[in-house]
């Protein structure tokens, strides 16, 4: 008996230094990442608010010139051009996006949404520059001959990027239908309401936080992407009139001026940098927001 509770106390000791390592590795990792990303945020910051205090903020975010070796670095027509092709793959994706959802989760043979939902989660691993280059060889020449002018366009682009993020919207979508208690459904029939009216009505709005949430982050998605939409966009650093004129993303002047770039010209680039990135904190400030607060439907 005093051997096997010794036993037992040596296994306890075991098993709690081996608690107190994994705690000490997930320790690790989680520091690991805070310091990474604190010291990109230094990084960029540090190289990019020289330029907005020297020119101005306004004059940076307001400015319709981009000439940096001539000393102007306007960036409205990126601003521009980079809302363009967010907003319109968001047009194009949400109602895709939110209807394939609904789809799978209450209409689909569980055989069909077998086959369906492995089909779009496949699409959101292929990488973005084999979606850029079927936009180019397919997608801009389609373009071209049915809508006249070059091809490359924010139209273009905000196809590309609709693609791209669809499949983020749909799962999200769906998940966040599945989690609706099924006593919303039945309540909701037994009142007499059709299996449509009920989704409409009752199970969309229930869902309504997840679905916000999918497509938050597919925008997020959208505004961050950069070889997909700079093989389809022309971008021409010029202030759009149309979705059918070419146009330039804040991604996309960073990686194209980036390798040629010097002096001023290099902290201009990290100044866009800068605003991107504020953006997409705001953004993700924002999911974070929503999140927590309580919906009542």
């Amino acid at each position: 008996m005093v051997e096997h509770s010794r036993d037992q106390s040596v296994a306890r000791q075991r098993r709690k230094r081996q608690e107190r390592l994994l705690e000490g590795v997930l320790l690790v990792c989680a520091m690991t990442s805070i310091v990474a990303v604190t010291i990109i945020t230094v990084f960029v910051f540090a190289s990019g608010l020289p330029l907005i205090i020297r020119e101005g903020l306004l004059d940076l975010v307001f400015g319709r010139d981009w000439r940096p070796l001539q000393g102007f670095f306007g960036i409205l027509p990126m601003i521009v051009g980079s809302i363009m092709v967010t907003v319109g793959a968001l047009v194009l994706a949400v109602p895709a996006g939110l209807l394939g959802a609904v789809f799978m989760a209450e209409f689909a043979p569980e055989r069909v949404a077998n086959v369906l939902r492995p089909t779009i989660q496949l699409l959101a691993g292929i990488p973005s520059v084999v979606y850029g280059f079927w936009g180019l060889v397919v997608l801009v020449p389609f373009l071209r001959s049915i809508l006249g002018g070059s091809g490359f366009s924010a139209l273009a682009g905000a196809m590309i990027l609709a693609i791209m993020i669809q499949p983020t919207i749909t799962n999200l979508s769906e998940d966040a239908l599945r989690s609706v208690p099924r006593e919303y459904k039945e309540g909701s029939m037994a009142l007499g309401a059709t299996h449509w009216q009920t989704v409409k009505h009752v199970q969309v709005p229930a869902a309504m936080k997840g679905i916000v949430a999918g497509v938050i982050l597919g925008m997020g998605r959208a505004i961050g992407e950069t070889m997909a939409v700079i093989m389809v966009t022309g971008n021409v650093p010029g202030m759009p009139s149309s979705v059918l004129d070419p146009v330039r993303t804040l991604t996309g002047n960073i990686v194209i001026e980036m390798a040629y770039a010097h002096g001023d010209h290099m902290q201009a680039l990290f100044a866009t940098g800068v605003v991107l990135f504020v953006f997409i904190m705001v953004l993700n400030l924002f999911i974070n927001w929503w999140r927590r607060e309580e919906v009542d439907y």
